[in-house]
Order: C-alpha cells, then structure tokens, then sequence
C-alpha cells in the first residue's frame, strides 16, 4: 500500500528516527471532565512515529469491515485490525508501549491494558461517529482506553453526554489520549469526516479484558 503525508516535524530534524517511546509520569496533563471523566493527554510519546507510521501500513493484517446499521448492511470508513489478549503485535513498538502504560497505571483490577485494536483513517472520508467504546458486553463500568495516534493529525472530539460541551483534540505524530473514569459511560468521542486536505492516520487502541458476568 503506497500513501504519502505530511512527515512531523520533530521527526524529520531527528537523526534517529526509529520510534521510541518518551517519558509518560510528569509529562501527562490531566484533564478533568465532568461526571467523573477524565483525559490524560501526551503530545508526542512516541518519536520517530512516521516509521512506526509506515510499518504499520506495510505489516498490519489491515480488512475492510461491514457492518448492519438499520435496515442495511455498510461499509465501515476505515480499515481496521483487531489483536486479543497474548496475541503477537504487528511492531515490536506496540507491546513496549502497552507495558510502559500499564506500568504507569499500576495495573488496577479490571483495568490491565491486554488488547490492541487498530484503526486506519485514509483520507478525509474515512471517520467514526459519535459513540462510547464498550469494553467486554457493556459500558456500564468505569475503564481505560488508550489511544496511540501515527501519521497524520485528526480531530478527535469528545461531547459530553450532559452539558453538550465539546472538546477538541489534535492527534497524530505520536501523540497518547487516554480516557479513563467514566469517560466510556459519560462522554463520547468521535472523528469527523472533513473536506480538509489531511493525510492518513493510524490510531492504536489498547483495552482492557472485561469477563462476561454470568
């Protein structure tokens, strides 16, 4: 698959641009919604992420999806792939960044980063509506979702379910969101479609493994 983009910036005047993972502790800005929410916030974690970028466009199983919406059956705007628990990632980068997240999170009950779902935006076309990630069979728990973001920035925006209130991120070249506390529950997010010229973009999801309640 042959794409182009706008390369980062920091990437380009580095002399060493295989990808590496920053420092998260003091470096991630808390950002407190309400109801709850929250958003942890690190503008580019991950440097050199234009390789990573292009690995992952190369090596990762990548598949068309479709899925029922109504009455009909449609295509999904993006090429996604899906890893479960203990399933090998497609970049060595990707188990790194996993670990140093559930290091920094200690690991709370329920709340262990295990899966990576990715998600390839190509163009401006390629989006996801507005909705709240469900985590095993329901949202009705709080969770974490981290999400990694190569390529090109987007806009992923995050609506709160109560007030309305929008908030409005930037994400690309390596940059980590994490929405943790009720998030899922009480806010949803979403990437628009735009007739804005934007590169492509690769977004990376780490969830945790809820047990299915019997």
């Amino acid at each position: 698959m042959s794409l182009s983009f706008q390369a980062s910036l920091f990437d380009s005047l580095d002399d060493t641009p295989s990808p590496r993972l920053g420092a998260l502790g003091s470096a991630v800005e808390r950002i407190e919604l309400d109801s709850g929410a929250w958003l942890d916030l690190r503008p580019g974690w991950v440097a050199g992420s234009d390789e990573l970028f292009e690995r992952l466009v190369e090596h990762v199983p990548w598949k068309a999806d479709r899925r029922e919406m109504y009455d009909r059956v449609v295509d999904v705007p993006r090429l996604v792939s899906w890893f479960g628990p203990g399933a090998p990632l497609p970049d060595p980068t990707l188990p790194e960044a996993m670990d140093r997240l559930n290091d920094h999170y200690g690991r709370p009950p329920r709340q262990v980063f295990e899966t990576a779902g990715l998600c390839f935006y190509r163009t401006g076309d390629d989006s996801i509506a507005w909705h709240g990630d469900r985590v095993g069979p329901a949202i009705d728990r709080d969770t974490m979702v981290a999400i990694v973001s190569v390529g090109a920035a987007r806009t992923l925006a995050v609506r709160s379910r109560a007030t309305g209130v929008v908030r409005r991120f930037p994400l690309g070249h390596g940059d980590l969101l994490v929405m943790g506390g009720s998030c899922q529950r009480t806010q949803e997010h979403a990437i628009a479609k735009t007739r804005s010229a934007v590169g492509p973009r690769i977004s990376i999801q780490y969830r945790p493994v809820w047990a299915r309640s019997v």
